[in-house]
């Protein structure tokens, strides 16, 4: 990145990026962390839950998200210690400060849906 003619870069976590947005990008980008992370928005779910909630996920995907979430400070899973393990995910402070831009996402997506697209019902959700 490039400010008044000096190059600059950001280095996190021992990672170099080139600028903000790379850094948001490579914490929460891909198909899958900010949809987690929206149904973690208002409260704690489970596992099963979630995939419910994302039935195109993979377990091993959703798996994969949710570690990566809790690696990078953006969600806590917490076991209890029941029999059968009752295990349930949920955002942190970290996690919450990203809300403003969950929201905005979602917000433009929306919109783009309204304007070029339409919304139609798959099937019912389960009683």
């Amino acid at each position: 990145m490039k400010i008044d003619r000096q190059e600059y870069k950001f280095i996190v976590g021992g990672a170099e990026f080139h600028c903000a947005l790379d850094i948001t990008a490579a914490f929460i980008g891909g198909k899958w962390k900010t949809v987690v992370l929206w149904y973690l928005r208002k409260e704690k779910k489970r596992f099963s839950e979630l995939k419910e909630l994302i039935p195109d996920i993979t377990d091993k995907m959703l798996s994969l998200q949710l570690r990566a979430l809790e690696k990078d400070g953006f969600v806590k899973r917490t076991v209890y210690p029941e029999v059968p393990p009752r295990v349930e995910y949920e955002m942190t402070a970290e996690g919450r400060s990203l809300l403003p831009l969950l929201e905005a996402m979602a917000a433009w997506g929306k919109a783009k849906a309204a304007k070029d697209g339409k919304l139609v019902k798959v099937k019912p959700l389960k009683p």
